[in-house]
């Protein structure tokens, strides 16, 4: 097993600054190369710290915060703008970049892209359903609607 310190958010493994036990393949095949995780050292430990406050400027303070903001963020729609083809098919899909991007310009808060789960890859014109993990305990849905842009 390989002690390892997350730098990013793993679905299912944990948050930034989280301390993490996992099979030596998985760290040596996954996590390191792509810049999720670092090994675990002494020294280290500073960067968690480092990594926890940076974490907790950004989070949502509380839950009751959370909640406020999915309900602002789940009244109104979110329009996104793509090119399409002449059926509505897509010239690729929309990203979590862009819907983060679009829920910013319609006036909501800024909500981290890595924080918004797309069911399936949107490639086509029409009206979806977005789920953004806001806190541990709170997720919002949001309708996004595409439009060939």
């Amino acid at each position: 097993m390989a002690k390892l310190i997350l730098t990013h958010e793993v679905t299912g493994l944990g948050e930034p600054g989280d301390v993490v036990e996992v099979k030596d393949g998985y760290a040596r095949n996954f996590l390191i190369p792509r810049s999720l995780a670092t090994p675990w050292t002494k020294g280290a430990e500073k960067d968690v710290t480092a990594i926890r406050r940076a974490r907790k400027a950004r989070e949502i303070a509380t839950l009751d915060e959370a909640k406020a903001l999915a309900d602002s963020i789940a009244a109104k729609p979110v329009t996104v703008s793509a090119k399409a083809g002449p059926g509505g098919r897509l010239f690729g899909a929309v990203t979590t970049a862009e819907i983060a991007s679009a829920v910013a310009a319609e006036g909501g808060k800024a909500v981290d892209k890595r924080k918004i789960e797309i069911g399936q890859p949107i490639k086509s014109t029409g009206d979806y359903t977005v789920s953004i993990r806001l806190h541990p305990e709170v997720s919002a849905k949001i309708n996004v609607k595409v439009v060939a842009g």
